[in-house]
């Protein structure tokens, strides 16, 4: 189980990368459900990101997903304003022995065309996406996937290669999850976006009616839609794509377009606060930022010339005692990213705040007295050296002032002399697995909503960082969790990994990105939408 484990991770972690500089909001208020009931009217939505493909099989990305949330079922999803997921259109979905995983469809479903939705075209799908193995497609998600069998028309078996797999059915609500109609795609080979449009393969929440590839896509309510999340709050959505951001903010300001989702820049979010006529709907988010050690060639690594664990300890708990997380909160980022204390993002199930205990000043402030104290008690001489990296092209001009302010954490407090250096992220991404960075800067966005996307990735023997982090009773605890079916034993499982890693420090999480939607002075439920399911489902909104 430890090599499969370690071999999918390294999977996501490459193929998440399309999602690093994404921002995705957790932890607000419920709405939706069987309750609501389609309304009328029309929305305008603008955004900045753009579709590569309509065929799940085919992208990896937040713009094509975004479109996929909206028009697709899904076997599992999470209802508004839960970071837990749910039998979506399945009536049932359980463990029937410790390698399979038994899904039961509700009764009648149809797609818009008129073709039945059965478990045939379960088996299609993953079968497919398997198939294909697109290399901009989500496939790594199914790294347990053994089979897919259909004993009849509403019952589908997962067989899974490790037993008590407590992740698949969160992989089921990710991207490689959207069920398709085998009678429009292709078993083999990727699907057009214009025969997916003409075929209307949908039965989500809506359909697509109009289809302008990364200029303009026209949606209408799905009636049919048998999904836990009800049916659309408004008939009409039409989402329009901008390749500047700034004229995005003109339009929702000048009342254009009714929402504003992704992206736009901190300054331009923080003038829109002002503006009577328009709502900032923010909150805690998905997305993290997080200086990483090499623990081979940071400062008394194992490879340099000084090695000693305990002095390299030392150094990374000073540098995490010196962080200033509110200052770049505000100064850099204008609150559209929240102070991060832990591993595990705020509004995640078991996510403590372990950072915020361990370092500083135990209430989130920095503290350079016992920044100073640890570095005298391990003998260490100051100001230490240190080199760190930062890429400002993958996660934004900002990077430059974010990490201007570590610099200056770090320098002013008397103990580091930092070199800091940037590089595109091309370069970046081979020198940071060869060893050339003795701390660098990463983000990171999940591919499903739990914690468990946030630990296995990072702190496995063989991580996808390949900083020569090794602890074997987190490597144990991290396996652990993923099999255990409690959810409170889970939990608490979770929070003693994320102690035990913040000990060790091979990372210091400094920042949570929220997600941003602005919207018009008369667009309500944005805040049910903007939740830990990191999906902006559009059947949320409603005007007036």
């Amino acid at each position: 189980m430890a090599s499969a484990s370690t071999n999918r991770r390294r999977g996501l972690a490459l193929a998440a990368g399309f999602s690093a500089a994404a921002l995705a909001l957790a932890g607000c208020t419920a709405g939706g459900g069987d309750e609501d009931s389609a309304g009328g009217g029309t929305l305008t939505i603008g955004t900045t990101e753009q579709i590569t493909a309509l065929d799940p099989a085919g992208s990896y990305d937040n713009g094509s997903f975004a479109v996929m949330n909206q028009v697709y079922p899904f076997l599992m999803n999470t209802p508004y304003g839960s970071p837990d997921v749910e039998p979506d259109i399945a009536e049932t979905a359980e463990f029937t022995s410790e390698n399979e995983y038994t899904v039961t469809l509700k009764e009648g479903l149809t797609f818009a065309n008129g073709n039945e939705l059965t478990s045939s075209d379960v088996k299609f799908t993953f079968d497919r996406q398997l198939a294909i193995a697109d290399p901009n497609g989500p496939s790594s998600l199914l790294y347990n996937l053994e089979s897919v069998e259909t004993p009849d028309d509403l019952t589908v078996v997962f067989t899974l290669k490790s037993p008590n797999d407590q992740i698949f059915p969160l992989i089921l609500s990710s991207p490689v999850g959207p069920i398709v109609d085998e009678e429009v795609f292709a078993a083999d080979a990727l699907t057009s976006d214009d025969d997916i449009v003409a075929g209307e393969p949908f039965a989500g929440q809506y359909t697509i009616t109009s289809y302008d590839f990364n200029n303009l896509v026209a949606y209408k309510s799905n009636p049919d839609y048998e999904g836990i999340l009800g049916e659309a709050k408004t008939e009409t959505v039409n989402v329009k794509y901008y390749t500047d951001a700034s004229n995005l903010k003109l339009d929702v300001q000048e009342g254009n377009i009714d929402v504003a989702n992704r992206t736009l820049s901190a300054t331009d979010i923080e003038d829109l606060r002002g503006n009577d006529n328009v709502k900032v709907v923010d909150g805690p988010g998905g997305e993290i930022r997080y200086l990483v050690f090499n623990f081979n060639t940071m400062p008394f690594g194992a490879t340099t010339a000084e090695a000693d664990p305990a002095k390299a300890l030392a150094v990374r708990q000073a540098v995490a005692d010196l962080i200033d997380r509110e200052a770049i909160s505000q100064d850099v980022y204008k609150g559209t990213f929240t102070p991060l204390y832990s591993y595990v993002p705020e509004g995640l199930t078991g996510a403590n705040e372990a950072l915020k205990e361990q370092y500083g000043d135990g209430a989130g402030q920095p503290d350079a007295d016992k920044a100073a104290q640890r570095l005298e008690d391990a003998g260490i001489e100051t100001p230490v050296d240190i080199s760190i990296q930062y890429v400002a092209e993958r996660y934004g001009p900002s990077s430059s002032d974010e990490y201007a302010i570590i610099k200056d954490n770090l320098e002013s407090s008397g103990l580091f002399t930092v070199n800091l250096q940037s590089t595109e992220w091309v370069q970046y991404s081979d020198d940071r697995v060869a060893d050339l960075y003795p701390a660098y800067q990463l983000g990171w966005f999940p591919d499903y909503s739990d914690a468990d996307n946030y630990l296995s990735p990072f702190f496995l023997t063989e991580n996808f960082l390949a900083n020569h982090y090794e602890n074997p009773e987190v490597n144990d605890l991290i396996l652990e969790q993923s099999v255990t079916g409690d959810a409170d034993e889970r939990a608490a499982l979770i929070g003693e990994i994320q102690d035990a890693v913040a000990a060790d420090l091979s990372t210091i999480p400094y920042m949570q990105g929220a997600q941003i939607a602005v919207v018009g002075a008369d667009v309500e439920g944005a805040e049910d939408t903007l939740d830990a399911s990191f999906k902006f489902r559009y059947a949320a909104l409603s005007k007036g």
